[in-house]
């Protein structure tokens, strides 16, 4: 009997592997040859003589990393970057999601609406944002010029740190409502019945929410959370678009960097070197982040 569910098993093991081989070889063609054809040209450096070749240099360009203070300026603008970003998006999508959970006349249609921002092209949105916060002709001065806060138009996108704060307005703007949707669909799961009984037994709605709403919603918060890291840390076009890592750098995110040492300056041993860097310290903070977001969970269902 023992013998006969063991090899069970290993049918359905067997039966598995078969199953999921496709997207492993999908994986490896999409995610792992990429990275590994990044990592044999980042052993090169570019010739600047006549034949044009490029020259094996080991691993100079990972040294040379080390010492490039415009790379560090890149990774420290991309980690403000990405924190504040999925930070306020978490929070306002919580909120949106519980608002669209209750009933109310309209409901389905502001639930249509609502995913609108997250519908439109990126770069489409860069650049209406950048209209909005326009020192000039922005619509963001006229309506506090007309409230009477500010006496003159404010250079948003032309102050290092103002400019900071647009381009995460602008990306949380656009991002919360795929956040929200996620929740949304977390809580339509969880049952009317454990509310009601919690609140029989005299729990606050703010225990209700503590104690029910998100032990069980954090598989979809983790899904949240580390799909929006991962895209806000590689975000590129609403960055360009909105102010190009300006001013001065102080929005150049490291996908910026990248695609100027490639693309303007035809580095690409060096740039190679900085995707293989990036994609790496992106692997180990998702593995972490995802650590931190599991054993949470595990304390809030205990």
């Amino acid at each position: 009997m023992a013998q006969a569910q063991d090899t069970l098993r290993v049918r359905e093991q067997r039966t598995g592997w078969i199953l999921v081989a496709p997207a492993f070889i999908l994986l490896a063609l999409v995610f792992a040859y990429p990275i590994l054809r990044s990592f044999w040209l980042s052993l090169f450096t570019e010739n600047l003589g006549t034949n044009l070749q490029p020259v094996f240099s080991g691993l100079n360009n990972y040294g040379r990393m080390a010492g490039d203070g415009r790379f560090w300026n890149t990774m420290w603008n991309t980690s403000v970057f990405t924190f504040f970003s999925v930070v306020l998006e978490l929070l306002l999508g919580m909120a949106f999601a519980l608002i669209l959970h209750q009933p109310f006349k309209g409901r389905g249609i502001v639930r249509t609406i609502a995913i609108l921002p997250w519908a439109l092209p990126t770069a489409l949105i860069g650049l209406v944002w950048q209209w909005i916060f326009n020192d000039q002709f922005g619509v963001w001065n006229d309506l506090l010029i007309r409230l009477g806060i500010i006496n003159q138009g404010i250079n948003w996108l032309g102050d290092p740190i103002l400019a900071m704060m647009c381009v995460i307005a602008a990306d949380v703007w656009k991002t919360t409502p795929f956040i929200s949707i996620l929740l949304l669909a977390g809580l339509q799961s969880i049952p009317d019945d454990l509310y009601e009984a919690h609140s029989i037994d005299g729990a606050t709605p703010w225990q209700n929410f503590t104690r029910i709403t998100l032990p069980l919603l954090m598989p979809q918060i983790l899904i949240a959370v580390l799909f929006r890291f991962a895209q806000a840390f590689g975000v590129f076009d609403l960055i360009q678009v909105m102010t190009a890592g300006g001013p001065g750098g102080a929005t150049e995110v490291v996908s910026l960097y990248i695609y100027s040492t490639v693309m303007r300056y035809l580095d690409f041993g060096y740039g190679a070197a900085l995707v293989v860097v990036t994609f790496t310290l992106l692997v180990i903070a998702v593995a972490i982040a995802s650590f931190l977001l599991s054993k949470s969970r595990a304390n809030l269902t205990q």
